[in-house]
């Protein structure tokens, strides 16, 4: 099995991804911005707004473990606000993390890649990176981005035998959605064709397939994992 990568897996979606790769037989480093990796995991410190930092943090993996050969990429924070109120910081911060910070952790992996001559560049996108939301003209740019920038990686680095693609989750079962009252959490729900959350299960299932032989000849897609809220996008 394959070493891989996942950044920010200390918790939440990256966490859940991280145990379900480890499932699957695979060697697991996450990567976090400060405190300690979580049970069980090996960690690496790793600060995707610093392209240094994320220098330093490949080279320790590549030289006390190997070349990590799956790549998540799914660090990012929100700072949610009325675009009238959202200030440059606002928008520039997310941007950086969620966006560029992608791209410092694709861009310093496709190095081990390509003498690999194999790889998966995973990119954890959202549902609203297609459909747009309220309150999240930063968040919904950032993860648009992706699309474009896993489809530009996807086009040049194919021919290596280097796999990115995009998933984009919905409305997910996390700590942050957990705290909504219940009426709000009912409305969401009402507006997916499912009628419900999706789980970090669910999403670290579609990304092991991402991630395994079985995925081999998908590249450059987007794949939703939110119960038909963007489909048609």
């Amino acid at each position: 099995m394959a070493i891989a990568l996942v950044t920010g897996g200390n918790r939440g979606i990256g966490l859940a991804i991280a145990k379900e790769l480890q499932s699957q037989g695979h060697e697991v480093i996450v990567t976090y911005r400060q405190g300690t990796p979580p049970e069980g995991f090996l960690g690496v410190e790793m600060d995707v707004t610093s392209t240094s930092s994320v220098e330093d943090g490949f080279s320790r993996v590549e030289k006390e473990y190997g070349v990590p050969e799956i790549i998540v990429a799914n660090a990012g924070i929100t700072r949610d606000t009325l675009v009238m109120r959202m200030s440059d910081e606002d928008f520039i911060d997310v941007i950086d993390a969620n966006l560029t910070g992608a791209f410092r952790v694709a861009r310093r992996a496709t190095r081990g890649l390509l003498k690999l001559k194999r790889g998966r560049l995973i990119f954890v996108g959202s549902v609203v990176g297609s459909v747009g939301s309220a309150g999240q003209v930063n968040y919904s740019s950032s993860k648009a981005g992706l699309v474009g920038m896993a489809r530009s990686f996807a086009r040049e680095l194919g021919s290596r035998g280097i796999t990115a693609n995009v998933i984009a989750p919905g409305f997910v079962e996390t700590d942050m959605t957990a705290e909504l009252d219940d009426k709000r959490r009912v409305e969401i729900a009402q507006s997916v064709p499912l009628g419900r959350f999706c789980t970090a299960q669910e999403i670290a299932g579609v990304v092991a397939f991402i991630a395994s032989e079985k995925a081999s000849y998908i590249t450059g897609a987007v794949i939703p994992i939110d119960g038909g809220l963007g489909m048609g996008h």
